[in-house]
């Protein structure tokens, strides 16, 4: 289950010129659910809505419900409100550091790093509503502050949101050993030519004859030997 986190109407959650956390956290979600449906076995649903914000307890209840194996909350960071210095990438695991909740958090933070190349804040923990009420793994993901004007250009970005995906979906694949599904190369298009044999002759003379005779009349005409026993 992929959680963007917030909702399109969250107050608050959002840059000092007014770009929305949820934008950005939607968009990587899409990217994300996109990507791992091209792995066997794997089926992505959302704990967000689009149209409206649900609250967090819906959304750990879907989980739950559904017995969703992994749970992975999307974010983008924020201090205070006002632009600052900020910096960098962190993901959380509940502070009782379940052993495959700390795996897939290391192995996304570090995806995130390599494909980002920004600061990295490491694997922390938190007592997050969604890693708290979870039945299942659950991990949440800072990708960069929008407090911060420098990360925020990235944000903002179709580029950064496909990267953190692509890092995102990468450690999950790592994790619980994905294989990408068997494509089949699309089947050539078979040419069909049709021959039209006009006679066989035994002297070499009468072929030449005939050969001729088509050409005067326009066709495009060869001679090819057979040989018999």
């Amino acid at each position: 289950m992929l959680d963007a986190g917030h909702g399109p109407n969250t107050p608050g959650k959002r840059s000092p010129d007014n770009f929305k956390e949820f934008t950005f956290t939607s968009a990587v979600a899409n990217y994300v659910k996109a990507l791992l449906e091209s792995y066997e076995n794997v089926t992505v649903c959302f704990a967000h809505s689009n149209k409206e914000d649900v609250p967090l307890k819906e959304r750990t209840d879907k989980a739950n419900r559904l017995q969703v194996n992994c749970y992975v909350s999307i974010h983008a960071n924020a201090y205070g409100t006002i632009w600052n210095n900020a910096n960098g990438i962190e993901t959380y695991v509940y502070p009782s550091k379940p052993k495959e909740a700390l795996e897939l958090a290391n192995r996304v933070q570090k995806n995130l790093i390599i494909s980002t190349g920004l600061t990295d804040r490491g694997v922390k923990t938190a007592d997050f509503h969604v890693l708290r009420e979870t039945s299942m793994t659950a991990i949440l993901v800072e990708c960069g502050f929008y407090t911060n004007k420098e990360e925020l250009v990235l944000i903002r970005s179709d580029v950064y949101q496909k990267n953190c995906a692509e890092a995102i979906v990468k450690g999950i694949a790592d994790q619980y050993k994905l294989k990408k599904k068997k494509t089949t190369p699309p089947k050539k298009e078979t040419k069909i030519l049709y021959r039209v044999q006009v006679g066989a002759f035994s002297e070499k003379k009468n072929a030449d004859n005939l050969i001729k005779e088509l050409k005067a009349k326009g066709y495009e005409a060869i001679i090819v030997t057979v040989y018999q026993e």
